[in-house]
């Protein structure tokens, strides 16, 4: 999905109304996991904090790769959820250095824009695999990423 036909309202209305039907995932159920959600579009950022705090995970978000890095020692997230294209450090950069870090931490990347097969190539090329997911993505289906 290229970046002309990414709409954030559109991202957010599917996030929202799919917190909605999950309703049958109590988040007493869950042991409270630390998930730091870095995109450099703070709406969306914020979006997917606030439903990760609302499905029982203990979430926070930041805006850029860099902030994802200095944010590590402080939150000692269990899972880091990234866009892969930001400005200045990717969210390759970011999980690559997030693993190097906490290797345990769990990375899933997510993106709507075109180059980032080619980013993600570099970096398995250079012994790096991540999970990544297509923008926009269903809040169910991130939700059974997160727990699985």
């Amino acid at each position: 999905m290229g970046l002309e036909s990414f709409n954030p309202q559109t991202f957010l209305i599917t996030f929202i109304l799919g917190t909605l039907r999950m309703s049958d995932s109590p988040a007493a159920a869950l042991t409270k996991r630390k998930v730091l959600v870095a995109d450099d579009e703070q709406v969306i950022a914020n979006t997917l904090a606030i439903i990760l705090n609302q499905a029982g995970f203990e979430a926070r978000a930041v805006y850029s790769g860099e902030k994802a890095i200095e944010a590590l020692d402080s939150f000692q997230p269990d899972m880091l959820i990234s866009d892969v294209i930001m400005t200045g450090m990717t969210g390759i950069e970011a999980a690559i250095a997030t693993r190097e870090k906490m290797p345990n931490c769990k990375i899933l990347l997510f993106s709507g824009q075109a180059a980032t097969a080619d980013l993600l190539e570099k970096a398995r090329l250079d012994g790096h695999e991540f999970e990544i997911l297509a923008k926009p993505v269903h809040p169910t289906d991130l939700l059974a990423k997160l727990r699985g």
